[in-house]
């Protein structure tokens, strides 16, 4: 594998992503080539500033090639173009070799949920404190037990199933299973876990299969009748559009548990709640919080 390395002013950065692609690269990247200098530019603009910019003025586009012949063809080709007179060749490299399944892994670590309760990648021991474990390996679908929200959904599971029964459980929009392969862990035993990307309830049978844990994977349509805990780690807005349909799903004497909500956000969600539940702030991480309502 071979890298073609170019400088570009902003004007010519698609005109050359377009003839990369042309040429057959296999992948066009572009950096800002001023980066970690005093002469770096922020490109994405923020609340109160000014709007972004179209791209940065010095760009550094990186093409990969299968091979020197191809990489060396298409820069001779590139800087034959009268598009080109304001560009610059920088390197022509072979990228080193590396192990990117090991790689990927490394970026893969245990992660604790609770002192005896941890995530474990496939290929990672469990810690040697780890009662309750879930082996989950990252996938197409949302869910590997790094980001808040599903840390914070999984303490409550804990919590909950170590103090009385989850009952009957629902995971709505389950992503990789995770919740619902939680609640399995801590002793529901009848679990519906819906999504409405396919790819997710692939990624939910068979992250079941791998932790032994009977789920009811399907389709939104799969959930059905009510369930004494309904959780749902998505989005505020979706979440909010779908406050009926879930309220409606949980027995009374049930927990409704919410997830994906940002701390400026619960205002919004207990409004939108109101007519059927009393949502309350019940754990925060990172800017995220946990919310539920007990009918």
């Amino acid at each position: 594998m071979f890298e073609l390395i170019l400088l570009a002013p902003v004007h010519e950065v698609e005109t050359l992503s377009d003839a990369l692609d042309a040429l057959d690269a296999l992948s066009v990247s572009v950096e800002d080539a001023d980066a970690h200098t005093p002469a770096e530019q922020a490109l994405f603009g923020e609340p109160g500033m000014p709007p972004p910019k179209a791209g940065w003025e010095r760009s550094r586009i990186v093409s990969l090639f299968a091979n020197e012949a191809l990489a060396r063809e298409a820069a001779a080709l590139l800087q034959a173009q009268d598009f080109f007179a304001e560009c610059s060749l920088v390197a022509v490299q072979a990228v080193p070799d590396q192990d990117w399944v090991r790689l990927t892994q490394s970026q893969f670590t245990p992660v604790e949920i609770m002192p005896e309760f941890w995530i474990v990648p496939t290929w990672h021991e469990p810690p040697a404190q780890a009662k309750k474990v879930i082996r989950l390996d990252p996938g197409l679908a949302f869910g590997t037990g790094t980001h808040p929200t599903t840390r914070m959904c999984l303490r409550w599971i804990a919590a909950q199933g170590a103090a009385r029964s989850l009952g009957r459980v629902l995971d709505y929009g389950c992503g990789s299973g995770i919740l619902a392969i939680g609640a399995a862990k801590f002793g529901a035993v009848n679990i519906d876990a819906v999504d409405i990307d396919d790819a997710a309830v692939q990624a939910t049978r068979a992250n079941a299969q791998a932790n032994h844990a009977a789920l009811n994977e399907g389709l939104p349509d799969k959930a059905s009748g009510q369930y004494l805990t309904v959780v749902a780690n998505i989005l505020a807005t979706p979440l909010k559009v779908l406050a009926p349909l879930l309220c409606n799903h949980v027995l009374s004497g049930g927990h409704l548990v919410l997830a994906g909500i940002l701390e400026r956000q619960a205002d919004e969600l207990k409004e939108a709640y109101a007519p059927w539940a009393k949502l309350e702030v019940t754990d925060q991480e990172d800017g995220w919080i946990l919310m539920t309502a007990h009918f």
